[in-house]
């Protein structure tokens, strides 16, 4: 499988806002749905937001919701995610992944890639 790479992770501040990135070789994010995923200590991975090929359709958990905005940028093909206002709640290891659809809740369903190392995100109250 092809491997992907996160990057941007870093400690914060409540309140503040940060943008992860990630990146594949071998595939191209606008010819597959991708997504965020992410891992709090001691919890199981859990979906953050999920975006169709295309670019124009974009599906978030419901705690990020309002706060997050996936994108890709297809030039560089690239897949970011910004999360504004963050809280302690988003403290956990960030990972990404190209699959063959989005659920309405943010799910990469039937991830293709294998998962990376993650980046670490640490948000201080």
């Amino acid at each position: 499988q092809v491997r992907v790479e996160e990057s941007g992770g870093r400690s914060v501040q409540a309140g503040e806002s940060l943008r992860l990135s990630c990146t594949t070789s071998g595939m191209r994010f606008d010819g597959y749905y991708s997504g965020w995923f992410r891992q709090a200590p001691g919890l199981g991975r859990e979906s953050v937001a999920c975006i169709t090929p295309s670019g124009t359709s974009t599906y978030y958990q419901r705690t990020v919701k309002g706060r997050a905005t996936i994108t890709r940028d297809a030039a560089m093909n690239i897949l970011h995610l910004q999360i504004d206002r963050l809280t302690t709640d988003d403290t956990a290891r960030y990972f990404c992944a190209l699959g063959r659809m989005c659920s309405d809740a943010g799910t990469v369903v039937q991830p293709v890639t294998s998962w990376g190392q993650g980046t670490q995100v640490t948000v201080s109250s």
